[in-house]
């Protein structure tokens, strides 16, 4: 096995923020529309969740 010298890979600056996906959207009523399509075994989820919390 060999070791290798060269340095890990360069990570970004926390000074530098990241563009975020979200606002880099704009929020349409179809894109809203398809997010609340989309997310519905998550809903259905969360609601079995709390179903047996109570």
């Amino acid at each position: 096995m060999e070791h290798g010298t060269d340095n890990p890979p360069e990570q970004p600056s926390p000074a530098a923020p990241r563009p975020n996906q979200i606002l880099a959207q704009p929020a349409t009523i179809a894109a809203c529309k398809q997010d609340y399509a989309d997310a519905v075994d998550v809903r259905q989820v969360l609601a079995a969740q709390e179903a047996r919390q109570r």
